[in-house]
This record gives structure tokens, sequence and C-alpha cells, in this order.
């Protein structure tokens, strides 16, 4: 299994026996597979064991916008564990082949009969979890808040450095991801970042961008 913050802190040895316990469920998924689908009964929260998916959500104009992109580990569906209204709020589909590992809700939050020792651990790591994405959303509200293509694309950009502490990285997402993430057409993000090529602020090829004035990133951001 992947490395998962649900289930930081717990020892491998404990693992097997927790997941006994847990009575988990693994599916799997082709490309374009719809995992989950809003609006249906929330019933266990998912974590992607392999392969890769997105997680998106309809407006009320029936346009698309990609919330997360999953990679192996990535959990989904912790938002609504706590909810007292439990049916899935976005959509997931399989952006390759993929195998998902199925949780219920009771068994990390209810009260377990063989009084586990990692069962307070695991709670604990449910709390992390939601609150870093209660984050995560906040930042994609204020993505949304910017105005200009160029602040969006360069707020976008500038939260990439900061993850990864280099003026070089590749993009977690594709470009049709990235522009449905910003809530911009594909072809107007496509002619913005060719322009902040030719002016010297960027450099890319395909998925790699190489960020060469973070000070006018900056600006743009602000």
């Amino acid at each position: 299994m992947p490395e998962t913050l649900l289930f930081e802190g717990i020892e491998k040895d404990d693992l097997a026996l927790m997941l006994d316990c847990l009575e988990p469920r693994i599916c799997d998924y082709k490309k374009d597979e719809f995992i989950t689908m809003a609006g249906d009964a929330f019933e266990s929260v998912g974590i992607l064991l392999k392969g890769k998916a997105a997680v998106i959500k309809e407006t009320f104009a029936g346009n698309r916008v990609v919330i997360a992109i999953l990679q192996p580990g990535d959990m989904f569906g912790e938002m609504v564990v706590f909810s007292k209204n439990p049916v899935w709020p976005s959509t997931v589909i399989a952006q390759e082949d993929c195998t998902v590992f199925f949780l219920s809700g009771n068994k990390i939050t209810g009260q377990c009969d063989k009084v586990c020792p990692w069962h307070k651990t695991l709670i604990l790591n449910m709390l992390k979890i939601v609150s870093e994405r209660a984050l995560v959303l906040n930042k994609k509200v204020e993505y949304l808040t910017i105005k200009s293509m160029r602040g969006k694309i360069s707020a976008f950009l500038m939260e990439q450095y900061k993850k990864t502490g280099k003026t070089t990285f590749v993009l977690p997402m594709n470009r049709n991801d990235m522009a449905d993430f910003l809530n911009v057409s594909r072809p107007s993000m496509s002619r913005e970042m060719s322009r902040m090529k030719d002016e010297g602020i960027i450099d890319y090829h395909r998925s790699a961008i190489k960020i060469k004035d973070i000070e006018a990133l900056r600006q743009y951001v602000e």
C-alpha cells in the first residue's frame, strides 16, 4: 500500500491487524470510469492505491471544474465522514486504470469493540486530513477570486514553486485539468502562458515549467 496520511504513525506490524479490523473493500476501475458520482449515497472514504484520478464538480451552468488530481496514497470523501448529509459532493473519475481502497466512515470514527491501540491515531489523522483539505479548498477560492488570467496562472505557478522549493518543476496536472482547476478556457490559458514565455517570465516544455522571473510572478499575484 502507498503511504497515506490516514495511517501515519501506525507501525507496519500493526497494519495487517488494523486492516482485518477495518474490513476495507478494494475495487478496480478502468480509465474514464466513474469511481463516485456527485449526489450518490456516501458509503466509504476512498484511498487511491494505484493510478490517477480527478475530483470534479459541475457548476450550475454545466461547466466542469477540477477540484483536485489524486495520486496513489491520496484520499477522497473525507469531508463527508462527519456530515449529516452523507452524499458524495463531487464526482471522481479515473484518469488511468485505478485501484481504490474503500473504508467505511463508521470504522474510522465509530467505537472499536476491540479497543485497538491504533484507533485513536486513526481518528487524529482523519482530523488532520480534513483540516488540510479545508485549507486546500480555501486556496481554491483564492484562485477563483483573482480576476485576470495572468494573475491566476501566476498564483498557480507560485504555489507549485512554494511546494517544491524549486524554480523548475513538473506541473501536477495536464493543461486541460489546469484550465479546469483555474476555471478558465484552455486556449486562452495557453495563449497567456505563451505570452509570459515570450516576455521571459517563464519557460516550459510540455509539463515542465521553469520560472525565470519570480518577482514578475509575485507582482501579478499581488
